[in-house]
């Protein structure tokens, strides 16, 4: 697997879309996302240097994990949807969670943190496309959904982040992030902490960049395809 040599390729291609936008490198962190993929591949990222990971299912993250508790410096972030009977192990063994889309979720989540003794940073998921796969909170319905998460003082909304459709040509998915911005931009007022912009993924992450992401998520770019681990959830 020639992951140090994807890596190299996909930082040329991060300070390229940087430059073209005007931003420094390190506005924008990536994130290898190893769902569906073996421990020892998070073993191999990390030696190369890799220390922020997203994972989609907590049932997996949490048999992984076992493989990897001396791991040191890394976060874990869910960035899948997730069940409100899993809010609880979820605030425990991940370092974020960069999918909220109810405030039923954030609820739980809160209190879960509450129980732990924890401040837990959460991406609010906004949904822009009319897809049925896709998941998030429709953009109307948004503002409700930060004012409801003010009262929670164990989760800290850090951002927002959306999937917009899959297209082959980067520059489809540009109307999209450029609205999630726009929607982050607007929301600073009444939820100041809300700062990052989780989005852009292998295939379009340059335009993501030239868009305002704070955190691109790359999988098959970095690792190859994947396959769906049986009995997962």
């Amino acid at each position: 697997m020639p992951l140090a040599a994807n890596l190299a390729r996909i930082r040329e291609q991060m300070a390229a879309a940087c430059r073209r936008a005007g931003r420094s490198e390190g506005e924008v962190a990536l994130m290898a996302v190893t769902k569906t993929h073996p421990a020892a591949t998070v073993l191999e990222a990390h030696a190369a240097g890799l220390r922020l990971f997203g994972e989609n299912r907590v049932q997996e993250w949490q048999q992984k994990s076992v493989a990897l508790a001396n791991l040191s410096g890394v976060a874990v972030h869910l960035i899948g949807p997730l069940q409100s009977n899993k809010t609880a192990r979820a605030a425990e063994i991940f370092h974020a969670i960069d999918a909220v889309d109810s405030l039923k979720i954030a609820t739980r989540l809160d209190a879960a943190a509450r129980a732990l003794g924890k401040r837990l940073p959460i991406l609010v998921e906004v949904k822009l496309s009319r897809e049925i796969s896709k998941h998030g909170v429709a953009p109307a319905e948004l503002p409700g959904l930060l004012a409801g998460l003010a009262p929670l003082e164990c989760l800290l909304p850090s951002g927002l982040m959306t999937v917009p459709p899959w297209s082959e040509d980067p520059e489809a998915a540009r109307p999209y992030f450029r609205t999630l911005r726009s929607l982050r931009d607007r929301s600073l007022a009444v939820c100041p902490t809300l700062a990052q912009l989780s989005m852009g993924m292998s295939n379009d992450f340059a335009v993501a960049i030239e868009e305002g992401s704070t955190c691109i998520r790359i999988g098959t770019a970095l690792f190859g395809l994947r396959q769906s681990p049986a009995g997962m959830s």
